[in-house]
């Protein structure tokens, strides 16, 4: 069926659960008024009453339709029919996430998700890509908090250094500079989860940095230096950033789903024979987080190797994730409240070194008055309003024509509407 004959914009899956809820209030809060959309999920009741809440918030909106549906595929192909577009909320996705991507590949609908497992990402790529590609379906995984950040700052950074000093780009350092977050049962489970669902051979092939690209580069830019007493600490020191950087939360995941958004420009480019669009042929990916002294920096450091160790064998996970799952994270479904989101916030600064004689850089800013949770619900919801209600022909996930692709190929609108949507996006600074 052609997309705009099809029953629905929008059908969003999982609205019960704690990150979809916050989706449904953004859909409410921001798209245009006259959405056609649906909430999906298996409890007719629970549905209705996320139905009753965005009543409450949003009074003069037509609300959603109500659609039950199980993760079968007779009825997920019939679902991905009717809408032109999903965005599932249902993870983790390494259990439930295949058949609905694939039901939206097969059927030519738009596919937006928020996961981090990039074990799951690189195997629906290597099934689903040219599927999705051949039906004109834009499937986006990892549109979220994961990795939305890296991914447009990447964009911007490098776009700016292409008009501005007409050159590629060597690198992108982006740092988690400030943040105020709460964690919810469902992102902590997932976490657990990937060390007993994957063998620790896949795991740390898929997780190589370029993994996830379609193409590789033959000699990337360096690493910043770091001297020997900063290298034993496993610190590095980047002024632009804020001084001392230890380990970034989710930098294994952001590099492989950056080094993809520029092996798809890179690609595109060569194809099309169309020299801006590539980023930069040495270019590299890297991410930090800021540390407020060097104490704590090596803390961190050590800390998330201690913890990534203790995962990583079954002996030791058998002990230690039913100790974490009852004492440390909430239950799957179940998240900070609204009154303890008051003043949350995330702020990332980033660095792009150009590829000229003189290397210049250029800074940027990415600052978001809302905790991990409400900003992936506001991605998400940006990037459906570009795909469904903007020139979506205009970014290169249009001119790609479809496959598995990234935030960043929605490009400029993308920019435009996270800003619109009060993600504050700065470059040039």
């Amino acid at each position: 069926m052609a997309q705009d004959a099809r029953e629905y914009e929008l059908v969003l899956l999982g609205a019960t659960g704690y990150t979809g809820k916050l989706t449904a209030e953004w859909i409410s809060a921001n798209l245009p008024t006259n959405l056609r959309w649906a909430i999906a999920g298996r409890n007719a009741k629970k549905l209705q009453a996320v139905i009753d809440e965005l009543t409450v918030l949003n009074p003069n909106r037509k609300q959603p339709a109500i659609e039950t549906c199980e993760l079968e595929q007779n009825q997920l192909t019939s679902l991905a029919k009717r809408t032109r577009l999903i965005i599932t909320t249902v993870g983790p996705y390494m259990w439930y996430g295949e058949p609905v991507l694939a039901a939206c590949a097969e059927n030519g609908t738009h596919y937006l998700d928020c996961t981090g497992e990039v074990p799951w990402y690189h195997d629906m790529v290597s099934k689903y890509h040219e599927t999705a590609k051949r039906n004109g379906a834009i499937i986006i995984p990892q549109c979220g908090l994961d990795s939305v950040p890296a991914d447009i700052m990447s964009f911007a950074l490098t776009s700016h250094i292409r008009k501005t000093l007409q050159a590629p780009t060597l690198s992108v350092v982006l740092t988690l500079y400030a943040l105020k977050s709460g964690v919810s049962g469902g992102t902590s489970q997932t976490a657990l989860n990937l060390f007993s669902h994957y063998p620790l051979s896949k795991l740390a092939e898929t997780m190589k940095p370029y993994s996830l690209s379609p193409v590789r580069p033959t000699s990337p830019s360096k690493k910043p230096p770091a001297s020997l007493f900063y290298r034993l600490l496993g610190l590095v020191h980047i002024p632009e950033l804020g001084g001392i950087q230890t380990v970034g939360m989710m930098a294994s995941v952001d590099t492989c789903l950056v080094h993809r958004s520029w092996g798809l420009f890179e690609e595109t480019s060569k194809a099309s024979s169309r020299p801006e669009l590539s980023w930069g042929p040495k270019f590299r990916f890297m991410e930090y987080m800021r540390a407020k002294s060097l104490v704590s920096g090596a803390l961190i450091r050590f800390g998330m190797a201690l913890a990534g160790l203790f995962l990583a064998f079954p002996p030791s996970r058998w002990i230690l994730s039913p100790l974490i799952t009852k004492f440390v994270i909430p239950a799957p479904g179940e998240g900070p409240s609204k009154e303890a989101q008051k003043g949350d916030f995330l702020n990332y600064r980033s660095v792009g070194v150009a590829d000229t004689q003189k290397k210049e850089k250029v800074l940027g800013r990415l600052e978001c008055a809302h905790g991990a949770y409400p900003a992936t619900a506001l991605t998400l919801a940006a990037a459906a309003d570009v795909i469904l209600r903007g020139n979506i022909r205009a970014t290169e996930a249009g001119k790609l024509g479809g496959g598995i692709l990234t935030p960043a190929t929605l490009g400029e609108l993308y920019v435009e509407k996270l800003n619109a949507f009060g993600m504050k996006i700065e470059v040039g600074i």
